[in-house]
C-alpha cells in the first residue's frame, strides 16, 4: 500500500511540476493550428452545458454496462450452484443489488437528460 501511495505521489508531482510549464509555453502559439485541425475534421465548439451532459451521459453508459456485466455474472453463479445454498445466495444478492443499481443509474441517466435538456 505504501508502494502504491509513494508512485500516486511521486506522478502527481511530475505532472505539477514538469507538465504544466510545457502546456503553458504552447498556449499562446497553438490557437490557430488547432482551429485549422479542428475544422479540417469537423469538430466544432460546444457550451459547458453541452460538453458536461456528453461526459455524464459517457459515465452513465459505462456504469450501465457494468451492472450488466455483473447481472451475466450473478446469472452464470445461479446456474452453476448446482444446489449450493450459499452459492445461490450470493447470486440473489449480487442480482438485488444489481437491480437496484440499474434503477439508480436509469433515474440519474434520466435527471441528467433532463436538467441538460433545460440548460441549452
Amino acid at each position: 500500500m505504501k508502494k502504491i501511495f509513494l508512485h500516486f505521489v511521486i506522478s502527481i508531482f511530475m505532472v505539477t511540476f514538469f507538465a504544466v510549464p510545457v502546456f503553458a509555453q504552447g498556449v499562446k502559439s497553438a490557437h490557430v493550428p488547432l482551429e485549422t485541425i479542428g475544422q479540417k475534421t469537423g469538430i466544432t465548439e460546444t457550451n459547458l452545458g453541452e460538453l458536461v451532459g456528453t461526459v455524464i451521459a459517457a459515465v452513465l453508459t459505462l456504469v450501465g454496462v457494468i451492472f450488466l456485466a455483473l447481472m451475466v455474472y450473478a446469472g452464470i453463479t445461479w446456474m452453476t450452484a448446482r444446489g449450493d445454498d450459499a452459492k445461490t445466495e450470493k447470486s440473489k444478492k449480487i442480482i438485488t443489488a444489481t437491480i437496484i443499481g440499474l434503477f439508480i443509474v436509469v433515474s440519474a441517466y434520466a435527471i441528467t437528460k433532463f436538467v441538460t435538456s433545460k440548460l441549452n
